[in-house]
C-alpha cells in the first residue's frame, strides 16, 4: 500500500461486527474460487487492506480455510467480512461490507481459471490463475 491509506469504516448486516479498514487504492479485486463463491454464494469483491482493527468484534467468526488464510464473518448474522492471511501481512476486505463512495474501480480477477462459464465483467483486469496466486502467497512453496 502507499502512505495514501485512509480509514474506512465497515460492518456487518446487523452490525454486531464493525471494524475500521486502512484502504490504500480504489481497485476493486475479484475472486473466482469456488471457496470464495461458497462462502459469499457469488463472487467475492474486496479491497485490499493494510490492516483491520476490530471496534466491535464479540461476534466475528474465524475459519481456517487453508494453510496460509482465513475468512472472518459475523456469527449472529452470517455476513461475510474479510479474508486475511494467518501472520495478518494481507487482507481482502468485502468491498460490500465498506462504507465507500462511488470512486472504485474494478482491477483485477483472481482464480480466473476456476470462474464459471456464466458470468463476466465487462472492465479490462488483471487476471491470475489459481497456481499463480497460490505461487505469489506461498513464496513458491506448495500448500
Amino acid at each position: 500500500m502507499d502512505g495514501n491509506a485512509k480509514s474506512v469504516p465497515g460492518r456487518c448486516l446487523c452490525g454486531a461486527v464493525t471494524f475500521t479498514a486502512m484502504a490504500g487504492d480504489r481497485d476493486v479485486g475479484v475472486c473466482h474460487c469456488s471457496m470464495c463463491r461458497h462462502w459469499t454464494a457469488g463472487v467475492f469483491m474486496a479491497l485490499h487492506c493494510e490492516g483491520v482493527t476490530l471496534d466491535k468484534g464479540d461476534e466475528l467468526g474465524v475459519y481456517r480455510s487453508s494453510d496460509w488464510g482465513e475468512r472472518c464473518f459475523c456469527k449472529a448474522c452470517g455476513t461475510p467480512l474479510f479474508w486475511r492471511m494467518h501472520d495478518g501481512s494481507m487482507y481482502a476486505v468485502s468491498v460490500n461490507a465498506l462504507d465507500v463512495g462511488e470512486d472504485l474501480k474494478l482491477a483485477s480477477e483472481i482464480f480466473i481459471d476456476e470462474k464459471p462459464g456464466y458470468y463476466a465483467f465487462a472492465n479490462d483486469t488483471h487476471r491470475m490463475t489459481g497456481a499463480e496466486v497460490i505461487a505469489m502467497v506461498t513464496g513458491g512453496q506448495e500448500e
